[in-house]
């Protein structure tokens, strides 16, 4: 890891929070979080140093300005510092508190301690570096589509029905958010693929403090060419939280490991890029059921026709 980091902060309109995310984590930024501050926002990111220089952060400047004059918002305003390697983990924690995402889940920090009287399942997380704490939308839209696709069912997973004997693939896993609440609502065993190792590091790291079996979920670093080594027989359903063009470009792979019955959640994906997914999922004999959206942002339930 770096020794020092770029600290960003982006004061900017809430409406803005969320397009900021998805360009902040495309730009490469680690940890990100929000607090208010009045009437605005105030986005806070970490970056390695080595992975801008202060051109590229003007760049990004100007992105941020562009995507706000878009959607007809004020521009926000980035400011930047640099600090230690120590500093950069804790500083954006104080920021990142409990958050019920649905109808079923409560976000957890692993720092703090779980309520006692909730009657949530309780996701507890230390994402560290990799994407997934839970305040995008994107990572909402999934939760709430495994509550939709998974249930309702005991944690213990006691009595479960064969709707939840089901081996789910995880693409794109980050932190692990998706594999671990798809686990506490009944899935059988979860399949968790990422491209990046410190999101597989922070998956494992993550199904250690749900206290969830090796045997359930299975983090591995790679794309779905990994998990057509890994999966006995086809899944029963896919999650993919990553980005549109990455979505397109593994449906032919995904669609090789889904039996006629798979479902599959898809999101990362901006409104203006659900029709190109849809029409490359429809391509290879997926049907779109729903389209749930969060500001800019939506996701897409499908099924295999």
């Amino acid at each position: 890891m770096a020794n020092t980091w770029w600290e960003l902060k982006v004061l900017c309109e809430p409406d803005l929070e969320d397009s900021i995310f998805w360009r902040l984590e495309n730009f490469g930024c680690r940890g990100t979080a929000s607090e208010s501050k009045g009437n605005s926002s105030l986005v806070k990111a970490y970056l390695p140093n080595f992975q801008a220089q202060l051109l590229d952060l003007a760049a990004l400047s100007l992105w941020l300005r562009q995507d706000a004059l878009c959607i007809g918002l004020s521009s926000p305003t980035l400011h930047w510092e640099l600090i230690d390697e120590e500093d950069w983990a804790s500083s954006w924690k104080q920021y990142w508190h409990p958050q019920e995402i649905g109808d079923r889940f409560l976000i957890n920090p692993a720092w703090l301690p779980s309520p006692e009287a909730s009657e949530r399942l309780i996701i507890r997380l230390d994402p560290g570096v990799a994407f997934g704490t839970g305040n995008h939308a994107t990572t909402q839209l999934c939760l709430e589509s495994l509550e939709m696709r998974l249930g309702e069912v005991p944690q213990s997973f006691v009595g479960s029905s064969d709707k939840h004997q089901q081996a789910i693939a995880d693409i794109g896993c980050g932190s692990g958010i998706l594999s671990i609440g798809a686990i506490l609502l009944g899935a059988e065993k979860v399949y968790a693929v990422d491209t990046d190792p410190l999101a597989v590091k922070s998956t494992i790291s993550n199904r250690a403090l749900n206290d969830i079996s090796l045997e359930k979920l299975i983090p591995k670093q790679g794309s779905v060419d990994i998990l057509t080594k890994l999966v006995e027989n086809p899944v029963d359903g896919i999650v993919c939280n990553i980005l549109a063009d990455v979505i397109i470009e593994l449906v032919p792979q995904m669609s090789a490991i889904a039996k006629p019955t798979t479902w599959g959640i898809f999101s990362g994906i901006l409104l203006d890029q659900s029709k190109a997914v849809a029409d490359a999922l429809e391509k290879h004999g997926w049907v779109v059921a729903t389209l749930w959206k969060r500001k800019e942002w939506c996701c897409l339930n499908v099924r295999r026709s």
